[in-house]
């Protein structure tokens, strides 16, 4: 399992290097082009590079470079909101790019297996660790995000 992750990494890391992005990097900024604008504090709690931890130092490279914007709130100075720029925007698109392919080879590998048992397994143990804590985050607020076809507005017009 470990070598897996470890080719899954090496395999992320060499096709953001073009991009001069870690993959640490590239979770950020996809992160943030999906969820923007997030707090500091609300990036650290979907992160699985880093889960459970303050990503300021990841921030603070992703600022310096031009891809992430920081905004301090004026009113309560501990409360700062992250948005991309436009550099940054375009940064999130490669590394979408780069991680279509990664998934298309992941997939590759996977024909012919049953992947149930295999995201089961996962599933069960990450549960109730950070980076499980993260995914599952993410998960939620995906579906809140797209509560679905059949879901009804909480309110209507006209009602």
């Amino acid at each position: 399992m470990l070598a897996a992750q470890r080719e899954g990494n090496r395999a992320l890391a060499s096709e953001l290097r073009p991009l001069g992005l870690t993959p640490s990097q590239g979770e950020v900024l996809r992160l943030l082009a999906e969820r923007q604008p997030l707090s500091l504090s609300g990036l650290g709690a979907l992160l699985v590079c880093e889960s459970g931890s303050n990503p300021s130092r990841l921030v603070d490279r992703l600022v310096t470079a031009g891809f992430v914007h920081r905004e301090v709130d004026a009113h309560d100075r501990r409360h700062v909101e992250l948005t991309l720029t436009d550099a940054g925007r375009r940064a999130a698109e490669g590394v979408a790019v780069v991680e279509g392919r990664l998934h298309a080879w992941i997939a590759e590998a996977a024909t012919g297996h049953d992947l149930e048992q295999v995201r089961g397994f996962l599933r069960a143990l990450v549960t109730g660790r950070g980076a499980g804590d993260a995914v599952a985050l993410r998960a939620s607020a995906a579906a809140d995000a797209d509560p679905g076809p059949d879901s009804e507005p909480a309110h209507s017009p006209g009602r």
